[in-house]
């Protein structure tokens, strides 16, 4: 029986990613619309034919190998409960301590570690393909570092999270979901705080911007911008990739200004002013504190309607898993496979709302720097660099887009630039006639 279910999982998946493969490579329709042919948001205006050719291929296998990851995830989760290995885990954990904080801990690394493995052929293939069209040039050593690195952070955080709700589950099974929602909110404040002094730097070596009159600049960008910030951080970013990026992060006294020295090599000063107005616009307008209440809401009705899902997974099928209880350690698979599925469900409304920040914070930039010609300059080299389409298709935008496209970047710059062009001609005319 099963193996029967097993075949029909694998059957189910091979047909999602033939159909996948053809919407991508065949089905979605990325040419630029004929209203902006020959616009700064056409790259033929600012990509050769092979990069043109090189941003198709590249973003079509990327996004495949997204669109395979996500349910290969799920299959996993399925696996380990449906042939009985989340059972064993659990009875290898107990056989070694009798202490339940032991028997968690040891769960949670069988659990990560079957995932992490299985997983890995497909995160191989994702790092050859960067390698292959030359947006990486980390090392074999250094990317498996980083992920080994990742495994135990990523295992350290499940471990704790796992131990706090089950507990709770084993003292509250009707109201577990709320006290964990409860806890979240420090939590989620905690990793806001410790992520750009604690976390960023064990994959990176981050020091001060050597140049100093950019520095200069941008600082008076940011006391412009009312942002506390008395230093601008450079990471040495190009051991890894050739991708362009800058952000802001952390809160309090733990807020950086970071630019990832690949940026510094490709973007002119001007340029570079830009990309970092846009970063301080989202500081400006509360973005990185809407972003945490939004995610404190949404982890409120995550957790509520995963309780519930949770609950009726295990009620049909907790007994042929070999699960005794909600609180059964084993049952773990089972709770993170829905709050997988939700995250997936919740990806487009979540993008929708990051999208019109990322807007807003374009507005601010170019209304801060007034310098249509590097911004679009900016994102032009953004797309060279990523070997990004500026027009994706439809799903992968609704799924994977947190930023508006290159086109519809572009394509509001330049309204702003004729909308300024025309508010100027209109001010000199009432000078003239004054």
């Amino acid at each position: 029986m099963k193996n029967k279910k097993a075949v029909w999982i694998a059957g189910g998946f091979i047909l999602y990613a033939f159909v996948m493969t053809w919407y991508l490579f065949m089905g979605a329709d990325t040419s630029v619309p004929a209203q902006y042919q020959g616009s700064s948001a056409d790259p033929s205006v600012f990509m050769t034919e092979r990069e043109i050719e090189l941003s198709h291929d590249f973003s079509r296998i990327k996004h495949l190998l997204y669109f395979l990851s996500v349910p290969l995830e799920w299959m996993i989760y399925l696996l380990v409960l449906g042939f009985g290995l989340s059972k064993w885990f659990r009875n290898r954990a107990t056989d070694v301590s009798r202490f339940p904080i032991v028997h968690n801990a040891l769960y949670v690394v069988f659990l990560s570690l079957t995932a992490f493995i299985l997983a890995l052929p497909i995160d191989y293939y994702s790092y050859t393909v960067s390698l292959d069209y030359q947006i990486s040039t980390q090392t074999f050593s250094s990317w498996m570092r980083d992920n080994v690195i990742s495994f135990w952070i990523n295992t350290l955080f499940l471990f704790v999270i796992v131990q706090v709700l089950y507990w709770l589950m084993k003292r509250s099974e009707k109201r577990w979901w709320f006290y964990g929602w409860l806890l979240s909110i420090p939590f989620t404040l905690f990793m806001y705080y410790i992520q750009p002094i604690w976390i960023d730097p064990l994959y990176n070596d981050f020091y001060r911007l050597e140049d100093k009159v950019l520095e200069d600049k941008i600082l008076a960008l940011a006391d412009k911008a009312k942002i506390s910030a008395d230093r601008v951080y450079e990471v040495n970013m190009s051991e890894k990739t050739n991708a362009l990026n800058a952000y802001v992060n952390g809160i309090g006294s733990n807020l950086r200004i970071v630019l990832w020295d690949t940026t510094l090599e490709e973007l002119e000063d001007e340029e570079v002013l830009f990309v970092m107005a846009h970063e301080m616009g989202h500081f400006v307008k509360n973005h990185l504190l809407w972003n945490l209440i939004g995610s404190i809401v949404f982890s409120f009705f995550g957790l509520w309607l995963g309780s519930r899902v949770f609950y009726w997974m295990l009620n049909k099928w907790g007994r042929h898993w070999g699960v005794e209880k909600p609180s059964d350690i084993a049952s773990l698979p089972a709770l993170l496979l829905v709050f997988s599925i939700l995250s997936f469900i919740a990806s487009p409304i979540e993008n929708t709302i990051s999208r019109q920040a990322e807007h807003s914070a374009d507005e601010y930039a170019i209304e801060m720097t007034k310098d249509p010609e590097a911004a679009v300059g900016a994102f032009q080299k953004l797309s060279v660099s990523g070997l990004s389409e500026v027009n994706p298709p439809w799903l992968v935008k609704v799924f994977l887009y947190g930023h508006p496209t290159m086109l519809e970047r572009i394509h509001f710059l330049e309204k702003w630039n004729q909308k300024e062009s025309v508010d100027q001609s209109l001010n000199e005319n009432e000078k003239i006639e004054q």
